[in-house]
């Protein structure tokens, strides 16, 4: 059953990262071209230059804020990694109860064992 969910799971973060896969390759792109505009905006000394590197800047910023739900394909490619590490990772044990006679019993299982 566990795997079954871990399936479904899987299959739908799939689903989200496909669909949101062109916003994220737009996110990277745009994310680019700003960081690449702040470093030619901070190397020069032009105020035409600077301008320009600002309104380029600036356009990557709205074109990075139009792609934002591309975050859910980052989420989906981060269930992905959840779900490919704990495939086949056992499942937890059942604690053991706090019973003061559970626990007595066990012990005296084991000390008959012993001798």
């Amino acid at each position: 059953m566990k795997k079954f969910g871990y399936v479904l799971l899987g299959g739908v973060a799939v689903m989200v990262l496909l669909s949101n896969l062109a916003p994220m390759i737009a996110l990277g792109i745009s994310l680019l071209i700003m960081y690449y505009a702040y470093k030619g905006f901070l190397k020069t000394d032009s105020t035409f230059t600077k301008v320009i590197c600002a309104i380029v800047g600036v356009i990557a910023l709205f074109a990075s804020a139009s792609n934002l739900p591309a975050i859910l394909g980052f989420v989906a490619i981060y269930v992905l990694y959840v779900v490919y590490k704990n495939w086949n990772k056992p499942s937890k044990k059942v604690k053991e109860s706090t019973d003061p006679f559970t626990n007595f019993e066990k012990e005296w299982n084991d000390l008959k064992g012993n001798l």
